[in-house]
């Protein structure tokens, strides 16, 4: 079932730490709203929306639609502040976004080909470098994910950024420095299981060259 990506949110004039502390006993999340060249908002969600989002992975890589009083607002979320130690959402950024100018947001990735990696059936261990990636993009060409094909990587090899199949119009932030930034996305790392066998072919073969 989809899920909509919709916040409700209640303008607030009260801030500071006692009027924080009366937000969350009432069960509401502080927050702000802010970009778009306008004043910032501040807001309070409602616990039970907001913790339901959480839940799907793509709510970091979405463009929100946000509903404050009776205007409707396009946003991201650009920061999250968790309890140290209790899962209770202290406070939430959201930035306004307008469709005529980029913006940069953290996208999951999706790995796939596991099974059929050359280097895994071999024993290799299938590293994730990164867990998302930084890219710069209008906000109609957000992708929710972004697929890596590791069906087949060896044993020792990896997937870099400049190596994924990005949609169009979305590029990588890091590679937009320069292409000393091009970091690994996922590698098949040997294991002594790996190494052991790798060992006993070479060993192999220097008896048969010998006969």
């Amino acid at each position: 079932m989809t899920v909509e990506m919709r916040l409700d949110a209640h303008p607030r004039t009260e801030t500071g730490r006692g009027a924080m502390r009366r937000l969350r006993r009432s069960r509401r999340v502080p927050g702000v709203v802010y970009g778009a060249g306008r004043e910032p908002q501040p807001v309070a969600l409602e616990n039970d929306q907001l913790y339901r989002l959480l839940e799907e992975e793509s709510f970091f890589s979405t463009v929100l639609t946000v509903n404050i009083g009776s205007e409707e607002e396009q946003a991201i979320v650009k920061d999250l502040q968790r309890h140290p130690f209790k899962p209770l959402v202290q406070h939430i950024d959201l930035q306004r976004v307008r469709a005529d100018q980029p913006i940069t947001v953290h996208v999951p990735l999706h790995v796939l080909g596991e099974e059929q990696s050359p280097g895994v059936k071999k024993g290799g261990v299938l590293h994730h470098d990164l867990a998302d990636l930084e890219v710069v993009c209008l906000p109609k060409d957000l992708p929710p994910h972004i697929d890596v094909d590791v069906s087949r990587l060896n044993v020792g090899q990896a997937v870099h950024i400049s190596e994924l199949n990005l949609p169009e119009g979305v590029q990588s932030a890091a590679l937009q420095q320069g292409g000393e930034y091009d970091a690994p996305v996922v590698s098949v790392q040997a294991t002594r299981k790996t190494r052991g066998a790798s060992s006993g072919d070479d060993a192999e073969g220097s008896e048969s060259g010998e006969e």
